[in-house]
This record gives C-alpha cells, sequence and structure tokens, in this order.
C-alpha cells in the first residue's frame, strides 16, 4: 500500500485546496447579516483564489467504487441560495452568455449570482464532508470529483459570478454595508487577502 505522505492528497496543492474550499464554504454560511459591499468584496478574492486553487490540482486516479457521498440536501442548498440571495438583493440577476442553453437562443440568458455560488458551495461542501472521512480512497476520489466538476461545470460558473460581482462592485453603485449580524471570524474574512499577498 502507497505510503500515506507519498499519496497526492496529501500534497500542498491538495491542502491548500481544501483550505480555500472550506473558508468558501463557511463565507456562505455565514454570510446572513452580511453587508453587500462586504460580501461582494470578500467573494471577489475568494473566487478568483479558488479558481487557482483548483486548477493546481494534481492528477489523480479513481480508487474506490463507491459513489461520492453527498451531504448538502435540497432544503439546505435552497436555505444557503436563499440567504445570499438577500444579501446581494437588486444585483442577483446578470445576462449570461457563456451557457450551453445559448446555442438555441439569440438572445443572453438570465442568470443568478446566488444560483451560481451555491452550486459551487454545494460540489464543495460536499468534497470537503467526504476529504474529512480520514478515508484515503474516499478523500482521493472526493478531491478527483470536484476537480472534474470544476472543469465541467462550476468553473465556469465561478467565472461568471465574479464578472458579474465585479461589474456592480466597480460600478459605482452605493451598496449597503451593515454587517451588525454578521459573524465570520476575521481570520477567515482575512484569508483571501492573506493567501494573496503570499502567491
Amino acid at each position: 500500500m502507497e505510503r500515506v505522505e507519498q499519496h497526492p492528497i496529501y500534497s500542498n496543492k491538495v491542502i491548500e485546496f481544501v483550505t480555500v474550499a472550506a473558508e468558501f464554504c463557511s463565507f456562505m454560511e455565514k454570510c446572513e447579516g452580511c453587508g453587500t459591499k462586504t460580501f461582494m468584496d470578500k467573494m471577489t478574492k475568494l473566487l478568483p483564489l479558488l479558481y487557482l486553487k483548483t486548477s493546481l490540482l494534481p492528477d489523480l486516479e479513481e480508487e474506490s467504487e463507491e459513489e461520492i457521498q453527498q451531504f448538502v440536501t435540497e432544503e439546505e442548498y435552497e436555505y444557503t441560495q436563499e440567504q445570499v440571495r438577500n444579501v446581494i438583493g437588486q444585483y442577483d440577476e446578470y445576462l449570461e452568455v457563456f451557457t450551453p442553453d445559448m446555442q438555441y437562443s439569440d438572445n443572453p440568458i438570465l442568470a443568478h449570482i446566488s444560483e451560481d455560488l451555491t452550486d459551487i458551495y454545494q460540489d464543495l461542501k460536499d468534497m470537503v464532508a467526504n476529504f474529512q472521512s480520514a478515508n484515503q480512497q474516499i478523500m482521493n476520489d472526493s478531491i478527483l470529483n470536484c476537480k472534474q466538476n470544476f472543469e465541467s461545470f462550476w468553473g465556469q460558473k465561478a467565472l461568471n459570478a465574479l464578472r458579474a460581482l465585479h461589474n456592480v462592485l466597480y460600478s459605482g453603485a452605493e451598496l449597503e454595508d451593515e454587517d451588525a449580524t454578521y459573524g465570520m471570524a476575521s481570520t477567515d474574512a482575512d484569508l483571501a487577502d492573506d493567501e494573496i499577498d503570499g502567491f
């Protein structure tokens, strides 16, 4: 059996990815009461960092015949999306052109930042929960599955959401920024800044 320290899932690239993924999930879960400007500012830093860390993941081979367990329920998905939608408010909708549906339409498709971010959250949350199993095969396959989903599904959503968030954040709009009930720890809030500064 492969020695633990030699397995790619224990590499710095994987650990850094899982760390950023966990922080993204924590940020999403604690966004209720977060100001719109604060949310967008942090998300425009987390999304590029998440994209970078995912793109640097090593190539892995499937090791288990078992399906990757899903932990995020439909109710949890809907609740998380609703919290994000409430924070973003009127800026949630945007017109999307990078979607397979465009081949059937002459017009841009209406999309939602909250849906994009919650789709990403669902995949990352499932991965983090599986990675915490301490079962090497499950850990490996959860990373492999997440990377494949990134390439085929939510990587584009991350870029779409980032573009829409950037457009609002730097449009000159007066964004609400009250954080009275926002409980994210300072270490979480500063993660993206620290990572980018140290890159």
